[in-house]
């Protein structure tokens, strides 16, 4: 009896130091270092006409600059009408800027600085857009590219992807020109031909500023918003996109004698290529606490309080939990591991011949903590000895290295951002996806990826889907966010 009570009393005593240490631990948490931009005097943003912005960006949308997978299949007449009409529309900003139109159609704007000793400041927006899908167009409640404004919204392809960020900048630097302002840091506004088939028109600029010893302070690209609906915390978030994850695709063969499929093989080719892609699938990449998206989950932690603080600073404790809640759906699981996506597959070219080749392609997009060998061994370990083949289809793409929340691009950012968004919460994210920013790391300090607009969850959806548009509130936040940014930064 007394030897039960013993351990009775020692389990008691486990459970008070156990509750003890969380208690202490939720008590002292504090996310990393993250500034909010409160020590920055914010510049205002000068009047324009709203208005008269919503129609100019329903003009843009009107031009078709369509990054088809196959570059002939584009109309690149409708990237020189977007040029002239650039520079028709805003006069300011072509007097203040020089422009120069690379070979591939890559725009690149210098406005210089008055000291030169400034570093300057990378800005971007993307030129293309990506098609709509074929027998969707009915289901728009506006033609595509018609650039429609109504129910207080521009609507069509590009609104929110990337036109709207586009022509918001040069509704803010017209703004600016047009009031007098004069820049002591230099401006580089870049606006890629090609983003959304791999980016070699912002590569392009990269290597010529390189070349011209360009050494940016930041850079500011797409990639992230102010999430209304924060899953975390219920509110808005404002979420600042510090790193993006590498891409790679891979691909895997099978080959066989072939033959008449009506006497196959103990296993064909297909079969055996079926067995290489479920062995890789199912030996996953494991999902890990770390990174850009456990920055991201410490600060709405910090602002949530209760439960949610205690697991996040008891990871120790809570980090099957944590893991198993982050992995709960496909978007949230994406920050927190490498990512493996078989989406091609060919084999027979009928269907009564056994192939002698069979392929199949697997996208990666790498977590900032991997690299693609570390993908390609896993491959090799997963499949074993199945008699297949594996090679890159080009050379991946490593991961973006992840930028300061401290430094004094970001601050700026922040102050801007925070400006039209008192009540949001601050966070830094991980952009899952590519950007044209990733080309700029060799010619910026730090490289961010943000658009200021105001979408709900649900809202989000249209990006690169039916009904893509743009709200007037979404875009005079954008407008007033990039006039502030430049005015500050660079006044």
């Amino acid at each position: 009896m007394a030897g039960k009570k013993t351990i009775l009393i020692g389990g008691l005593a486990v459970l008070a130091v156990l509750a003890g240490t969380v208690a202490v631990r939720t008590a002292t948490f504090a996310p990393g270092e993250i500034a909010d931009g409160s020590d920055v005097r914010l510049a205002a943003a000068p009047a324009y006409d709203l208005d008269a912005a919503l129609a100019n960006l329903g003009a843009a949308v009107q031009m078709r600059t369509v990054s088809n997978q196959d570059p002939a299949d584009n109309e690149i007449a409708e990237w020189d009408r977007l040029h002239a009409w650039l520079a028709a529309t805003y006069p300011a900003t072509h007097g203040a800027m020089t422009r120069t139109i690379l070979p591939n159609r890559t725009l690149v704007y210098h406005w210089p600085g008055s000291d030169a000793s400034l570093a300057p400041i990378i800005l971007m927006a993307h030129q293309d857009v990506v098609p709509v899908t074929p027998g969707t167009e009915k289901d728009w409640k506006y033609p595509p590219f018609a650039g429609t404004v109504a129910e207080n919204a521009v609507w069509g392809r590009g609104t929110v992807d990337d036109k709207g960020s586009l022509v918001a900048l040069f509704e803010a630097v017209e703004a600016l020109a047009k009031a007098g302002f004069a820049p002591k840091r230099g401006i580089y506004l870049v606006s890629g031909h090609d983003e959304e088939v791999g980016g070699t028109g912002a590569a392009s600029v990269a290597a010529k500023l390189k070349a011209e010893g360009v050494r940016a302070i930041f850079t500011l690209d797409e990639g992230s918003l102010v999430l209304t609906d924060m899953p975390i915390t219920g509110g808005p978030t404002i979420l600042i996109g510090i790193a993006e994850k590498g891409y790679a695709t891979l691909k895997v063969t099978a080959r066989a004698p072939g033959g008449h499929s009506s006497m196959p093989p103990a296993e064909t080719g297909v079969a055996t290529l079926a067995r290489a892609i479920t062995a890789i699938t199912e030996k996953p990449f494991p999902l890990e606490i770390r990174g850009p998206g456990a920055a991201m989950m410490e600060a709405l932690a910090a602002e949530k309080g209760g439960a949610t603080k205690m697991a996040i600073a008891n990871q120790w404790l809570f980090g099957p939990i944590l893991r198993r809640e982050a992995g709960g759906t496909p978007s949230g699981a994406a920050a927190f591991h490498t990512t493996i996506a078989p989406t091609m597959l060919e084999g027979s070219p009928k269907e009564n011949v056994l192939p002698q080749t069979a392929n199949a392609l697997i996208n990666y997009r790498i977590a900032p903590w991997n690299r693609s060998a570390d993908v390609m061994a896993r491959a090799q370990a997963a499949v074993g000895d199945l008699p297949v083949e594996l090679d890159w289809v080009k050379p991946p793409r490593e991961p973006s290295r992840i930028s300061s929340t401290q430094s004094q691009g970001w601050k700026w950012i922040a102050a801007a951002a925070r400006a039209d968004a008192p009540d949001a919460t601050l966070a830094p994210m991980l952009v899952v996806g590519g950007t044209d920013s990733r080309s700029m790391e060799g010619v910026s300090e730090d490289v961010y990826r943000f658009m200021p607009m105001h979408l709900s969850l649900e809202q989000s959806a249209m990006i690169h889907g039916t009904n893509e548009h743009m709200t007037a509130d979404s875009f005079r936040r954008m407008i007033d966010f990039y006039a502030r940014l430049i005015a500050t930064s660079t006044g």
